[in-house]
């Protein structure tokens, strides 16, 4: 199928002001907020069509966003929504709407993260659940503070450097089958439950239990197949048949994949959400739930008959699991903005601010891209070289140095060394604005030897922003790794394969050790990138919010989040805009990737009638216009009819959601 294709009945119905209201006031505004404009909508969680007209998110009326239809790639013609004091981005219209309804009862956004997560395990398992793992930042407006929430899987006790590689160290060095993500070995000790548990036990006020309502009635009534999940089930048919729970919930009986609009029902997942709803995170990392984790871990047979190679996860590797509250990378950009993203294990927080702290060198703002539109215009060929090529320098010294620091430490111990601004001076000095410099070496940052690691993977992920009446700020990415996991499943949801993020081979192709290699009880690296901006204060500190962001996309997440913000902080993009903008960048390779997928790129003719295409090349890129399935969320506070207010954007590459107290300006 043509990736620019919109399909008529549901495109129409999505398109343009297919994004969504929630409305009402919150039982809790912030009190600093000023009086907003009059509302032309003020009603509770309602989408809202084309025509206007609005409709409850689930009725299966005309203009309702939870209609299921085949991925299209792009649509065309979303603009910005704009709130009150609340607001939530999520790429399900189910999980938006679940958010939507903890922060209309005065929840905070703790409080709401919970509730979506809980709808986004049900409705895109392909991409996160309680089997996998993931990030967050949370702003607490009151004490004005940042906190990074790290639930990132693990890997088990048992593990050796040559997990991934070797079923034995010493006595069978054939590889996991029927291969190492397929295997028990790709599963790490899952860390959603864990994550949001401490930051509900932070900052949450509503009860815990009354967190889970939306998502076990999804599951326990049913919700239709969309065209994301739809596509996943089809792709992944042949493996999701060895194991007996995910071919029973995602195939026929016949062994087909369940299609489109198919309703799914799954009361596992239900009994599941309530237990942990009752007994908190430990439901699933003691007890029952967590013996038939382990088990489906040490799976040895396919139910197709196959050999499987089983992991080596125990109940005392869940047991023990906690998610970790780090302190986020926090980097100043063009005197203007704080952008705080993940530290590590996550790569995504530094790789961002060294490639904004390289392009802070360039005037970008003269680079804007040209017939700014809805869907962010034309992005001008200077602009996509001197940002594929900062990030090239950027994932060079990421490759290289990043890993779990609870580990492996940074250069000089602290992120500081690969950031700051005389290195950065020094990183952005090495781009040539007339040619590509193709693949870029790592600083040497006086660091023990380490052997470089490309692992550029993780394909099943979400993202999702939200920002409460009080003006707390959560945005958060998880993942099972690829697309369905390891296609193990228990209890209703998939375990994740997010071992495969190690380097497989603890040393590089000159023998030398990797930050990234396999470690009991060790964190692999990730590309996860939620990110926070505010305005610098007077006294340099950091002060008002500006915007919450992020993306899924694996190693191309600092691509996707990067564009995005020089989108809104360069360029003047809104919220859609800079959502919706071409996907472009480079991680260290001389491939340039310019999203095919996108209207305003030309693909035809192998890119020679596209002006962009043809002058990259002539710079010396390689560039791919392979489609990108960035899941950009963004929410900003701006100003509309002269108060200050919320504007939200998602991603025209999924199946988006924005929904808040909503008025039109």
């Amino acid at each position: 199928m043509n990736n620019k294709t919109i399909l008529p009945y549901a495109s129409a119905l999505l398109a343009a002001a297919l994004m969504t209201a929630c409305g009402g006031d919150t039982d809790s505004p912030a009190p600093s907020t000023p009086s907003t404009p009059s509302a032309s909508q003020d009603s509770t969680c309602l989408a809202i069509d084309s025509s206007g007209a609005t409709v409850v998110v689930g009725s299966n009326q005309p203009g309702d966003p939870s209609l299921p239809e085949q991925a299209s790639g792009y649509r065309t013609g979303l603009k910005p929504i704009y709130a009150k004091t609340y607001l939530v981005a999520t790429s399900n219209a189910y999980a938006s709407k679940a958010g939507c309804a903890v922060l209309k009862q005065g929840g905070t956004a703790a409080d709401a993260a919970v509730a979506v997560q809980a709808v986004l395990g049900l409705t895109v398992p392909e991409a996160t659940g309680l089997g996998s793992g993931g990030v967050l930042l949370y702003y607490d407006a009151a004490s004005k503070t940042v906190q990074s929430y790290d639930g990132r899987e693990t890997a088990p006790a048992a593990a050796t450097e040559n997990y991934l590689r070797y079923v034995d160290d010493a006595s069978d060095l054939t590889t996991p089958v029927p291969s190492a993500r397929a295997s028990g070995r790709s599963i790490g000790t899952i860390g959603v439950p864990r994550l949001i548990e401490a930051l509900q036990r932070d900052h949450g006020k509503l009860p815990w239990r009354d967190l889970f309502g939306d998502a076990i009635s999804l599951a326990t009534d049913g919700f239709p197949i969309g065209g994301r999940l739809a596509a996943a089930i089809s792709s992944n048919a042949s493996s999701l048949k060895r194991d007996p729970e995910a071919a029973a919930y995602f195939l026929n009986a016949d062994g087909s994949p369940k299609a489109l609009g198919t309703v799914l029902k799954n009361p596992a997942y239900a009994d599941a959400l309530t237990q942990m709803s009752h007994d908190g995170a430990n439901a699933l990392y003691t007890g029952a739930i967590a013996q038939d984790i382990v088990t489906k871990i040490a799976t040895t047979a396919g139910a197709d008959g196959s050999k499987i190679t089983p992991g080596k996860t125990t109940l005392a590797d869940l047991a023990g699991y906690q998610a970790k509250r780090r302190e986020p990378v926090c980097t100043t950009y063009r005197g203007a903005y704080w952008v705080c993203g993940m530290p590590p294990p996550s790569s995504g927080g530094i790789a961002v601010a060294s490639a904004l702290g390289i392009l802070e060198n360039f005037d970008l703002k003269s680079l804007a891209p040209t017939a700014i539109d809805l869907e962010g215009g034309k992005p001008t060929v200077a602009g996509v070289h001197l940002i594929s090529e900062a990030e090239r320098l950027a994932y060079a010294d990421r490759d290289k140095y990043v890993a779990d620091t609870d580990f492996i430490p940074l250069p000089g111990g602290t992120w500081d060394t690969m950031l700051n601004k005389p290195y950065m001076k020094q990183r952005a000095a090495l781009i040539s604005t007339t040619k590509s410099m193709g693949t870029a070496q790592p600083g040497d940052l006086g660091a023990v030897p380490l052997g470089v690691d490309t692992t550029l993977i993780e394909h099943g992920t979400n993202q999702f922003t939200i920002v409460d009446g009080s003006g707390n700020v959560v945005s958060a990415t998880t993942t099972v790794e690829s697309s369905m996991g390891s296609f193990h499943m228990t209890h209703g949801f998939l375990l994740n394969n997010q071992l495969t993020d190690f380097s497989a081979s603890p040393t590089d192709n000159t023998g030398t050790l990797v930050a990234n290699r396999v470690q009991p009880g060790k964190r692999p690296r990730s590309s996860m990138a939620p990110t926070l901006v505010f305005k610098v204060a007077a006294d340099g500190s950091k002060g008002d919010f500006v915007m919450a962001t992020g993306s899924p996309g694996g190693g191309t997440i600092p691509q996707y989040v990067v564009k995005t913000l020089v989108g809104s902080l360069d360029w003047g993009l809104d919220a859609q805009q800079s959502a919706g903008l071409v996907d472009f960048g480079a991680s260290n390779s001389p491939t340039t990737t310019v999203g095919g997928e996108h209207p305003n790129v030309d693909t035809s003719n192998n890119g020679a009638n596209d002006p962009l295409i043809a002058g990259l090349k002539a710079l010396g890129h390689t560039v791919s216009t392979s489609a990108q399935s960035s899941g950009v969320n963004t929410v900003m506070r701006v100003t509309a009819n002269g108060a200050n207010v919320l504007q939200g954007g998602t991603d025209p590459r999924r199946e988006g959601v924005v929904l808040g107290d909503t008025f039109t300006p």
